[in-house]
């Protein structure tokens, strides 16, 4: 069947939305995709007690068992693989030394799955404590790069007019909050001027917070939260990372086109990029896609993700916009590293991280995509980024 669209406009959000379903109105503005896409499914887990469901809190044997199965712990959409899927061809083996590095940088840092994909062909490819290639793998923030395609999909469809628009001509329910005078573009970089907590280890953290949000107040969970927060900075001054705000992003995008993330998904990424194996996204009490974590998907398809941004994402976004939203729009100091439109800089080229270690780096000048999904023991680590950053280097230097 042919995709919907419906234009929600300014004083219409998806806030009626529920687990039960989602509805939208006849189309308008842009006709059905030229290939007929089988449904998105909404899937709902056995019921659990809340206590089981606190990821940050898994212990390291909860986490290699669930990271791999997060559609049996959460409610969401199930989207089908692609209707063509990419060939990802199998090249030159690498170096031995550089495969050796590979392996024990795998077993220093806890990864399941790695991939290197380098001028068009894959170079290396192996698994690790049980997991393997037909299996799918959790994201966390490795999904707010996959939002910010949406972004650039919604933009290049006309359901957003510009990233200089502020962010309440599509979220109505901040008005009147810190989020007045906002842009688009500062919800994007994460300048907003907002403040917020990404403490993981603290309970009373913004971000662990989310889920109280979700429980007390179901589908108005997003907006509750985030009006409560406090400016503590001019919008464009100060950088703060911040997961709230790439759920509001996906908010924003759903009310601007009229379909959760994961429907918009399957027509602006899995199609395109041609992803085997599908793609769970988890829902939140609207019925919409957590915009700022939380979709599975395999390591092919991670690597096919980060081939598709290598190739400029075709006619799914503006021209350039891959290269725009990696570039760095905040600098870390002058040192390489930055950050752009959800995506991550870095001295050589871009990419996307998630908590516990999921990664898509993306390298243009070397024509490569290296692919990782982990189960670290804590959400953060400055050490097992440096030691990957290291292998990518060492990578960028092959012929």
């Amino acid at each position: 069947m042919g995709r919907t669209y419906v234009k929600l406009g300014t004083a219409v959000s998806l806030m009626a939305m529920t687990l039960s379903g989602c509805s939208f109105g006849a189309a308008e503005g842009l006709g059905p995709p030229p290939v007929a896409l089988a449904p998105v499914e909404m899937t709902t887990p056995p019921t659990r007690a809340p206590s089981e469901l606190q990821v940050l809190f898994w212990d390291n044997d909860q986490r290699n068992a669930r990271f791999r199965d997060m559609e049996n712990w959460f409610a969401g959409h199930e989207v089908p693989a692609a209707t063509t899927p990419r060939i990802l061809t199998k090249g030159e083996p690498l170096p031995t030394a550089l495969s050796t590095r590979i392996r024990a940088t795998m077993a220093e840092t806890n990864a399941v799955g790695v991939m290197v994909y380098k001028g068009g062909t894959v170079r290396f490819e192996d698994y690790a404590r049980g997991f393997g290639p037909d299996q799918r793998w959790t994201s966390f923030s490795v999904a707010k790069s996959f939002t910010s395609t949406l972004l650039g999909a919604a933009l290049q469809d006309g359901f957003i007019t510009s990233l200089d628009d502020p962010v309440t001509q599509y979220v109505p329910g901040l008005v009147g909050s810190a989020y007045d005078g906002v842009t688009v573009e500062q919800l994007a970089t994460m300048t907003s001027g907002v403040a917020w907590n990404e403490d993981y280890t603290d309970p009373n953290s913004d971000v662990a917070q989310l889920n109280r949000f979700v429980v007390e107040y179901g589908p108005d969970a997003i907006v509750a939260q985030m009006r409560e927060l406090e400016r503590e900075a001019e919008p464009g001054e100060k950088w703060v990372y911040k997961t709230g705000e790439t759920n509001l992003i996906g908010l924003l995008v759903e009310n601007a086109v009229g379909l959760p993330l994961a429907e918009y998904a399957q027509e602006k990424i899995v199609e395109p990029a041609g992803f085997e194996n599908g793609l769970f996204w988890m829902t939140d009490p609207r019925g919409g896609n957590i915009g700022g974590c939380c979709l599975s998907i395999s390591l092919a398809d991670y690597t096919r993700m980060g081939v598709f941004a290598l190739e400029g994402g075709g006619d799914t976004v503006p021209e350039g916009w891959f290269a725009e939203a990696g570039s760095p729009k905040v600098d870390f100091g002058g040192n390489g590293f930055g950050y752009g439109y959800q995506w991550w800089t870095y001295p050589v080229g871009y990419g996307a991280q998630g908590i516990f270690g999921q990664s898509i780096s993306i390298i243009p000048e070397e024509d490569m995509v290296i692919a990782v999904v982990s189960n670290w023991s804590e959400a953060t680590s400055s050490a097992h980024r440096e030691a990957w950053l290291g292998v990518a280097m060492q990578l960028s230097t092959l012929d």
